[in-house]
């Protein structure tokens, strides 16, 4: 075992410190701890006990409890090429893991639209209007906002793989009511519930892969992912369409139970704990079993985990990113933009060509085509990234992320759409992983609240709106709106350095 010198801090419980103190002494210590967990780097350790298989390492630190009384903590860190470090993991090892989780993101995506084509037999089922049917839609992308509020800090508390395992396993049985709803309040209360815990795994895969991958490693697993919330809103309608009008709307939920249990049963197969202060806090356990020395602890082991610290610190975290961070919510605003075009873009077709769920499914294919073309170009985009951070010491500006949103998103936003979509969408997802590093989980979360509320009304309103509006007009506007967000990037890639030094939780050099 190997130490270095520690320094001396205060009690996380001190009565010294008043609410306010304490609220920004705990966000500060929160921040500092993870950057601690990647950027220690103690003197050669050695083993201080024949029943562990590897060298654990630990930094002396000194703390001040409440009474007073200072006492000496080994806080347990990673060593330089420690395998238990996701960083370190072989590359075939974390590609298993992300594909994993960009399968269950898109199964996830897939849910929230397959039922889309059937909603003219829901109606008909439960008596019921169109407007109300399509609240089955409506409910289940709003959820996708509000369950990562919740669940994405968590995972910054207790792990990411607690968090995905129950949340995607408690989704994934309430599928089942939705597809025996004997009336429209079991379907949409069902819904409702299904979309708020389903929409955890989307919202954390972006921490997943800032865990697991470096900033010069991360373009094409953020590519991956990033194209798996398009191709399942595609995917769905295109499916869905032919299996309502064959064998009924039902079956549109059956489908979604076999999907999303077999990528449940692929979490618990191939999915670890990625987050490495949980992983050194369960080290820090088995150090404590294993040696007797209760001295040992990992550094989450030192925050507050009072419930009235979890909704100020942890639970409110989202929503502060949301209001108070320029960078998450313009591009907040934009996600959402882009996620409303996928919903929207059934409806046109079905209302304005008067084409079938099945056909109007079919017209997603020139997107999905650009989507895949996309993800052909992300190895090259991530080239581009790894030439131009070369000229940095340490950490890169996260602004380097922005170059191929500025041009090739507007650029091919039309045609295909798809190539716009993964450009843009991968591009703003590094982009936020890399400004806010150890607290990603809750900024995408914010993104995502936003993205979900827009996506998930845009099936309301757009009828009407194609109505009153007429179809040029109607789409004039969403252009508009989509040419004003073309400003965005180039805000951030000339101003982004200076907004985020400016910032509580952002990284700054």
């Amino acid at each position: 075992m190997s130490f270095s010198a520690g320094k001396s801090v205060d009690w996380p419980n001190s009565t010294t410190e008043n609410e306010d103190e304490k609220f920004t002494n705990e966000l500060r210590r929160e921040k500092s701890s993870a950057e601690d967990v990647e950027a220690s780097v103690p003197v050669p350790g050695h083993t201080i006990s024949s029943q562990l298989e590897s060298q654990e390492v630990y930094q002396l630190r000194d703390v001040t409890t409440a009474n007073g009384q200072v006492e000496t903590y080994k806080i347990v860190v990673f060593s330089p090429n420690d395998k238990a470090n996701p960083k370190n993991w072989s590359k075939a090892r974390r590609w298993l893991i992300t594909m994993t989780l960009s399968l269950v993101c898109f199964s996830v995506a897939f849910s929230s639209a397959v039922v889309t084509p059937g909603i003219a037999g829901v109606a008909e089922s439960f008596h019921v209007s169109s407007e109300v049917a399509l609240l089955s839609v409506t409910l289940f992308v709003i959820g996708f906002g509000i369950g990562p509020l919740v669940f994405s800090p968590l995972s910054e508390l207790y792990g990411r793989w607690i968090i995905y395992v129950a949340t995607f396993g408690f989704a994934v049985i309430f599928i089942i009511p939705c597809a025996v709803a004997k009336n429209i309040e079991t379907l949409l209360l069902c819904r409702a519930i299904g979309g708020i815990a389903i929409s955890v795994p989307v919202a954390n895969i972006g921490g997943s892969l800032a865990d697991m991958w470096k900033p010069e490693e991360r373009g094409i697993p953020m590519a991956s992912f990033s194209a798996a919330p398009f191709l399942g809103p595609i995917m769905g309608p295109m499916i869905g369409g032919f299996v309502y009008e064959n064998i009924g709307w039902r079956w549109l939920y059956w489908l979604q139970l076999i999907l999303c249990g077999t990528f449940f049963v692929a979490i618990l197969l191939f999915v670890p704990e990625t987050y490495a202060p949980v992983i050194l806090e369960t080290r820090a356990k088995k150090l404590r079993k294993q040696t007797g020395d209760h001295s040992y602890k990992g550094e989450h082991e030192l925050l507050r985990r009072s419930f009235k610290n979890i909704a100020r610190v942890h639970l409110a975290r989202p929503l502060l990113l949301l209001f108070t961070e320029p960078i998450v919510t313009l591009f907040a605003i934009y996600a959402a933009i882009l996620y409303g075009i996928l919903y929207i873009y059934p409806i046109v077709f079905e209302e304005g060509k008067g084409y079938s769920a099945g056909i109007s499914g079919l017209m997603f294919l020139p997107i999905t085509g650009g989507i895949i073309l996309g993800l052909l170009g992300a190895p090259m985009v991530n080239r581009q990234y790894i030439r131009k951070r070369s000229k940095y010491t340490g950490l890169p500006p996260p602004e380097l992320r922005l170059l191929p949103m500025i041009w090739v998103g507007p650029c091919l936003a039309g045609f295909p759409i798809g190539v716009g979509f993964v450009f843009l969408y991968n591009s703003f997802n590094n982009y936020i992983v890399d400004a806010y590093q150890h607290t990603a989980a809750s900024a995408l979360a914010a993104k995502t609240l936003l993205r979900s509320i827009w996506g998930g009304s845009t099936v309301l309103f757009t009828t009407q709106m194609y109505h009153n509006l007429n179809p040029r007009w109607a789409s004039s506007l969403l252009a508009f709106l989509a040419l004003a967000c073309c400003a965005i990037p180039f805000t951030f890639y000339q101003f982004g350095a200076a907004i985020r030094k400016h910032s509580k939780y952002a990284y700054s050099e």
